[in-house]
């Protein structure tokens, strides 16, 4: 009884795609879901790092630029009003709200330098918008994909009982595949969700670091700024 137990298990294809082929439609639409989950948060976490690691080159690019002890206006005129950088965008901010806050006799305009600063900070709050873009979505596959995995797993045990129960036999034919497929739910379900979490977590810090950095300069500026205005 028991070898042919075994020679009925070694016929069933236990690969992926057999598991797969094998599984009720809502475990197939668990396996789905979770499949794209994965390759949407791979997407993501390829393309942040891409972003971060540009954004930190021109960043001190630009650093070196400000730091040379060329005039702030060439500097300006450089790059322009509107320009490709992160950094860059958050000087051209404070520097056309500076320009704007001349009057036509060369004096300043009361109120210039809060004007200035909220100026930066409104440049630095768009440029953290569009760092962390995307970055929940990888704290959802994180959190939501372990519990789907589960639902799939429980969802394909139960179907395999059932199986069990039609066909009154336990052997490990009947057994085996059934338990296979539905683990593997929560195997997929784990794939998704370990990598989101560790890069969650890391593009998160590098978030935070490339903003802080800009907000470090914006306060830097303006200082630089409100010494010419008490000037």
């Amino acid at each position: 009884m028991e070898t042919e137990a075994l020679q009925a298990a070694s016929q069933v294809d236990f690969s992926m795609w057999g598991l797969f082929a094998r599984a009720t439609l809502t475990v197939k639409l668990v396996m789905l879901a979770l499949i794209l989950s994965s390759f949407w948060s791979w997407s993501i976490i390829v393309q942040k790092i891409i972003s971060y690691r540009a954004a930190r080159r021109e960043a001190a690019r630009f650093d070196r630029a400000f730091w040379s002890g060329e005039p702030l206006d060439e500097l300006f005129d450089e790059i322009g009003p509107d320009p490709s950088g992160r950094a860059q965008r958050v000087f051209a901010a404070g520097m056309s709200e500076w320009r704007r806050s001349h009057r036509d006799d060369g004096a300043m305009i009361a109120g210039a330098q809060a004007r200035i600063d909220r100026s930066m900070d409104v440049a630095i709050a768009k440029e953290a918008d569009e760092l962390q873009a995307g970055l929940p979505v990888l704290a959802s596959v994180g959190s939501v994909t372990p519990f789907v995995g589960l639902f799939g797993t429980v969802w394909g045990i139960m179907n395999a009982f059932i199986e069990i129960a039609e066909q009154q036999n336990t052997n490990l034919a009947v057994v085996a595949p059934g338990i296979a497929e539905a683990l593997l739910a929560t195997g997929l379900g784990l794939l998704a969700a370990i990598p989101a979490v560790i890069f969650y977590n890391k593009l998160s810090a590098d978030a935070d670091r490339l903003i802080g950095g800009y907000e470090a300069f914006s306060d830097e500026f303006s200082t630089i700024l409100s010494r010419q205005l008490d000037g």
